[in-house]
C-alpha cells in the first residue's frame, strides 16, 4: 500500500489524528506500507502546525520526496505547490505501478483531480 501524506493529513497527524497516527505505524511496523510525504506539503503542513516537518522528517516509517525536476515542472503548471506535488507524487511510477493514495483530512479539495482518496477525518 503507497500512501501519499498531503498538508492537511501531516498537520493532523501532528495533533493526534489517530487514523494518521495508524498509518504512520503501519508503515513502520507492515511490511509492503510505505508513507510518502512531499517536500511542498511537508513545507506548508509546517507552517500550519510550526515543528510538524522535523517530526515527521524523524519517523522511520515515512519517505520524504525531494522536490526533483520533474516534480517541480509539475508544481510549476499548479497553483498550489503542496496539492501538485501531492498529485504529482501519487502518480503511477516504475516503483509504484498503480499510483499511491492521497491521505487527507480535506476529501473535498481533492474532488475532480485525477488521484484516489483516503479520507482521515475522524
Amino acid at each position: 500500500m503507497h500512501i501519499v501524506l498531503d498538508n492537511t493529513a501531516m498537520a493532523a497527524a501532528g495533533q493526534g489524528n489517530v487514523l494518521a497516527s495508524r498509518l504512520i505505524h503501519r508503515a513502520h511496523a507492515q511490511a509492503g506500507w510505505f508513507l510518502y510525504a512531499p517536500t511542498c506539503a511537508l513545507v506548508e503542513a509546517d507552517r500550519a502546525r510550526p515543528g510538524t516537518a522535523e517530526h515527521l522528517a524523524a519517523l522511520p516509517g515515512i519517505t520524504v520526496l525531494d522536490l526533483d525536476l520533474p516534480a517541480a515542472l509539475a508544481v510549476a503548471r499548479h497553483k498550489t505547490w503542496a496539492a501538485a506535488h501531492c498529485q504529482y507524487a501519487a502518480q503511477p511510477t516504475p516503483d509504484r505501478p498503480n499510483g499511491a493514495i492521497i491521505a487527507t483530512t480535506a476529501p473535498d479539495r481533492w474532488i475532480g483531480d485525477p488521484v484516489r482518496v483516503l479520507d482521515l477525518t475522524p
